[in-house]
């Protein structure tokens, strides 16, 4: 996949647009980068044209100026589309990426074909007494993190995946995150809650994986119910099931993109 910039913005993105077919867009979770879907790449290279996006402070996407801040991502994901001439795409989002691929919808709702959104929870639903309960957790992280990124690495690996070998590339990657880009997340309080709770005009895909946390399980059940929308929890996988189990995440997602162009033919 090219490694390219968008003009004056921070945002590194990568294409691989030969396969002459619809665009599936994907964006990773926290404290990684694009890179954590590679066996999404090799699998999907040459059934669908690739667009994937190092989020705000992560991967290559460093080049930030005075006011850039994670609520424009959305505009910026869209500016990647008119340079590209994408009208429209399925996406594909874990964890972070989940919030800012819904946001995007919540903003260009006839640019997305279809959403699939893992280790994530609803931007337009969101639940901040359940937050706050977590809060304690996240902020012994966060203060591992100024400390060392490595302990900060070592400890994450172990809540965001399941499997060794996932525990491993996600350490691999986090390790290379920057202490400065812990400040860009502070503004994802701006997307939630903002857009009002309403039918989505496109297909959803919501899951997790099985040894994800029980509040993230707890919150993928009830807002497949809420949605009447599709749901898969990933056997042998946890918070990151791209990473833990990558044959039954593709499977489970081609199954859906398969749904979804079979109802708009």
């Amino acid at each position: 996949m090219e490694n390219l910039y968008l003009g004056n913005s921070p945002i590194a993105y990568y294409v691989g647009d030969t396969a002459n077919k619809e665009w599936l867009v994907f964006l990773h979770a926290a404290f990684v980068d694009h890179r954590m879907f590679e066996r999404q790449f090799e699998y999907f290279s040459g059934k669908y044209n690739l667009l994937a996006i190092d989020i705000l402070g992560h991967g290559n996407s460093l080049r930030a100026r005075k006011g850039d801040g994670v609520e424009k991502m959305s505009d910026w994901i869209d500016a990647i589309f008119q340079k590209h001439e994408i009208s429209a795409a399925h996406f594909v989002g874990v964890s972070l990426g989940a919030v800012f691929i819904q946001d995007f919808a919540n903003k260009y709702p006839d640019k997305v074909l279809s959403l699939a959104c893992f280790g994530g929870y609803d931007i337009n639903n969101f639940d901040i007494a359940k937050q706050k309960a977590n809060s304690k957790g996240q902020m012994k992280m966060m203060l591992k993190a100024l400390f060392s990124i490595k302990w900060f690495a070592k400890s994450n690996k172990k809540i965001s995946a399941y499997t060794v070998d996932a525990q491993s590339e996600f350490y691999d990657l986090n390790i290379k995150f920057k202490k400065s880009s812990f400040r860009y997340l502070a503004g994802l309080q701006k997307l939630v809650n903002k857009y009002p709770k309403q039918q989505r005009p496109f297909r959803l895909l919501v899951g997790c994986g099985q040894y994800d946390i029980p509040m993230e399980i707890e919150i993928v059940n009830k807002w497949a119910a809420r949605e009447n929308c599709e749901k898969k929890i990933l056997q042998d996988a946890g918070h990151c099931a791209n990473m833990d189990a990558p044959n039954e995440f593709n499977r489970c997602l081609e199954e859906f993109l398969q749904k979804c162009h079979d109802e708009s033919l």
